[in-house]
C-alpha cells in the first residue's frame, strides 16, 4: 500500500491528538487496501457499534469534531478513509461509489463480523452509505444521511467551486481553497482559520477520484428505495446544495424510502454542518440514533 500519511508538520494538533489516540487498522481488496480508525474499543459492550463515512475530497477528519463527544456517550466509533481518498488506495479501475461497496462490506465484515452497526454518512458518503446498506443489508442496524446528494439528477445548477492545481503561486491557491470552502461547504466564512484551511488542503490534495459523477444522478433515491431499516436525515440549515429547496428535498426522501423517520435541519450551519455546528449536530445526530436503535 502507498503511504499517504500526510506531512506531520502539516497536521493541525486536533488531528495529530485524535490520530493518537485511535487504532489504524487496515483490510485488503484486490489492489490495495482500506485504512480505518477505530476509538473506543471495546467501550460499549451491546452497544451497535458507529461507522461513519466522510465525504468527497476528505477523509475520516471530516468528523474531526465529532468523534470525541460519541466516544463519551459509550459509542466504538470506526472512521475509514474511503477508496481512493486519504490514505486507502483506489479500486483498481473504480472512479465512484459504486467501485467501493464491496471492498468496504468485506472490510465491515473483517472487522465487526455478525456485529450490527449504526451507519452514518456526510454528503459523497451519505450517498456511499446508502447505496451499501441497499447492497448489503445485513449487517446495518440504521441509516442517517448527512448533506447527502444524488435525490435528484442534477439541473446543471451546480456549485461553483475554482481550480486549483494549475495556478503557480500559494497564495493563488490558497485564495482559491479559502472560495470553495465558502461557496460549498461552510455557512459562515469567519470559521475558515488556519487549521481548517490546512484540514481541507491536505484532503483534496489526496483526492484521486476526480471523475465521480453519482452524485449528480438520483443514485442515493433509488438505494433508499431498497432499503430496510430506518432512515434518519440530517442537513444544514445554509447546505448550499439544497438552498431553495427544502421542502423538495424532505418530499424526495420521503418519497424514497418506506423507513423514513424524518428530516432534521440544523440551524446556523453549511453543507459541512458536524464541522461547523458540532453542538447542534450532536444533539441531533444522537436523538436520530437513539430513535432508530429503539
Amino acid at each position: 500500500m502507498v503511504n499517504r500519511a500526510s506531512d506531520p508538520a502539516q497536521v493541525p494538533a486536533a488531528v495529530a491528538r485524535l490520530q493518537a489516540r485511535a487504532r489504524r487498522v487496515t483490510t485488503a481488496f484486490s489492489g490495495g487496501h482500506i485504512v480505518w480508525h477505530v476509538w473506543g474499543e471495546g467501550v460499549g459492550a451491546g452497544t451497535a457499534p458507529l461507522v461513519l463515512l466522510h465525504g468527497g475530497s476528505g477523509s475520516w477528519t471530516h468528523w474531526l469534531r465529532n468523534i470525541e463527544a460519541l466516544v463519551a456517550t459509550g459509542r466504538e466509533v470506526w472512521a475509514p478513509d474511503l477508496p481512493g481518498f486519504g490514505d486507502s488506495d483506489g479500486v483498481p479501475g473504480g472512479h465512484d461509489a459504486d467501485a467501493m461497496l464491496e471492498p468496504l462490506h468485506a472490510g465491515l465484515q473483517s472487522l465487526l463480523g455478525v456485529r450490527r452497526f449504526d451507519l452514518v454518512g456526510f454528503s459523497f458518503g451519505g450517498m456511499t452509505a446508502g447505496m451499501l446498506a441497499a447492497r448489503y443489508p445485513q449487517g446495518v442496524r440504521q441509516l442517517v444521511v448527512v448533506g447527502a446528494p444524488a435525490m435528484w439528477v442534477s439541473s446543471g445548477k451546480a456549485v461553483r467551486l475554482l481550480g486549483w492545481r494549475h495556478l503557480a503561486s500559494e497564495s493563488a491557491r490558497e485564495q482559491a481553497h479559502r472560495h470553495n470552502l465558502q461557496a460549498l461547504m461552510l455557512h459562515d466564512p469567519a470559521g475558515i482559520d488556519a487549521d481548517t484551511l490546512a484540514l481541507h488542503v491536505q484532503n483534496v490534495l489526496r483526492d484521486r477520484l476526480p471523475r465521480r459523477r453519482l452524485s449528480q444522478t438520483d443514485a442515493l433515491a433509488q438505494a433508499l428505495g431498497r432499503i430496510v431499516c430506518p432512515v434518519h436525515a440530517i442537513y444544514g440549515r445554509h447546505d448550499a446544495l439544497y438552498l431553495g429547496r427544502h421542502a423538495a428535498l424532505e418530499q424526495a426522501l420521503v418519497a424514497a424510502t418506506a423507513h423514513f423517520e424524518g428530516l432534521h435541519w440544523v440551524a446556523d450551519g453549511g453543507h459541512w454542518v458536524q464541522f461547523e455546528q458540532p453542538e447542534r449536530f450532536h444533539q441531533v445526530l444522537l436523538a436520530c440514533l437513539e430513535a432508530g436503535g429503539r
